[in-house]
């Protein structure tokens, strides 16, 4: 059965790794390497009381995690204040001119 052909199924652990094994020292077998950045995670500290009512309402809008919601909620203000701020800094170019 070529390679081709077991492809067509699902192969086992086992048959992954004897085609990998199999192929470890030929380069013309293998893609050019692909380079990957992890994403750094910010981390943030609030008092133990907000965070307590963050989760009580991440809880309450079914969120899986407390940094789910949080993440939601914090995004939706930066857009809001992101469009706010392009809103003022039109007004200012239309009373300048």
């Amino acid at each position: 059965m070529s390679a081709r052909d077991k492809t067509k199924r699902s192969l086992s652990e086992q048959e992954i790794d004897e085609i990998v094994v199999a192929q470890a020292n030929d380069d013309s077998a293998w893609e050019k390497p692909i380079h990957v950045r992890r994403t750094k995670l910010a981390s943030l500290s609030i008092p133990a009381d907000l965070a307590a009512r963050a989760a009580f309402l991440a809880r309450l809008h079914r969120k899986t995690s407390v940094e789910e919601w949080l993440t939601h909620i914090i995004q939706e203000r930066v857009e809001l204040e992101e469009a706010a701020f392009v809103g003022v800094k039109r007004d200012l170019a239309v009373k300048t001119d």
